[in-house]
């Protein structure tokens, strides 16, 4: 499956996080310590159906290493045109800046965070959009991360993403199954104990504004439409039936 593109004008900047991934993966100092992860990822697998605007992984190097891979990935960005507009001097993120015509998204956010799970889980994956293998998280994996996202954004920046919850509500429904272990070791309490903070956290928290304020250009306006009133209430719903099944 390919990214969908809910506006033909972002199929720019799909294509530049195509041209970064084939340069990443055509690197092999590169992948070999970097671990690809998050929507964007999801979605060129056919686990998710949104459009997803960031490249995330996971840095696996050691902190020796840090300096020398910063300066490959940013002779790669260079070397395929892009400027690096900003860069965090605590881990390798960028902020890359590529050609596009006026008003319109012309910045790709790329990360790789070193605050990672011991639990986590990678496998080697052919991604057919780019034809590159990269090592990535599993869907368990993925999905774990994903429900702790939701809370975890809100306690470090005082923010909720509505992505957060289309995603979980879309694992839930595919019938795609979490890894409990790395629930516990983000959170350091067991699934169960934790999935009843995030039910209460969405039934408290999540607003339609909220759902509204980032799906809405990620998602299909007819996808968009169909979802948007019920995402709360079904994903409530999921939550209170995997509750019960672990009680």
């Amino acid at each position: 499956m390919t990214l969908i593109l809910p506006d033909k004008k972002d199929a720019i900047h799909k294509a530049w996080m195509f041209r970064v991934l084939r340069a990443v993966a055509d690197d092999a100092n590169l992948t070999k310590v970097l671990v690809f992860k998050g929507g964007t990822c999801a979605a060129m697998r056919d686990f998710l159906d949104r459009f997803s605007v960031d490249l995330d992984f996971d840095y696996i190097g050691s902190a020796d290493e840090t300096i020398a891979i910063r300066k490959r990935l940013e002779k790669s960005f260079s070397d395929i045109g892009l400027t690096v507009k900003d860069a965090s001097k605590e881990v390798p993120q960028y902020f890359l800046k590529y050609p596009a015509g006026e008003h319109r998204r012309n910045t790709l956010k790329f990360e790789a965070t070193t605050l990672m799970s011991t639990a986590n889980k990678i496998e080697k994956v052919r991604l057919a959009d780019i034809d590159r293998v990269f090592s990535c998280q599993t869907i368990g994996t993925m999905f774990a991360h994903k429900l702790v996202a939701l809370v975890d954004r809100y306690e470090r920046h005082g923010s909720i993403a509505g992505r957060d919850v289309y995603d979980i509500h879309h694992f839930f429904l595919n019938g795609f199954s979490y890894d409990s272990g790395v629930l516990q070791d983000r959170r350091g309490v067991p699934a169960l104990e934790y999935l009843k903070e995030l039910r209460t956290f969405i039934s408290s928290h999540v607003t339609d504004a909220i759902i509204t304020q980032d799906l809405n250009v990620l998602l299909l306006p007819d996808q968009f439409q169909k979802v948007r009133h019920i995402l709360k209430e079904e994903t409530l719903a999921f939550l209170d039936d995997e509750i019960k099944r672990l009680s």
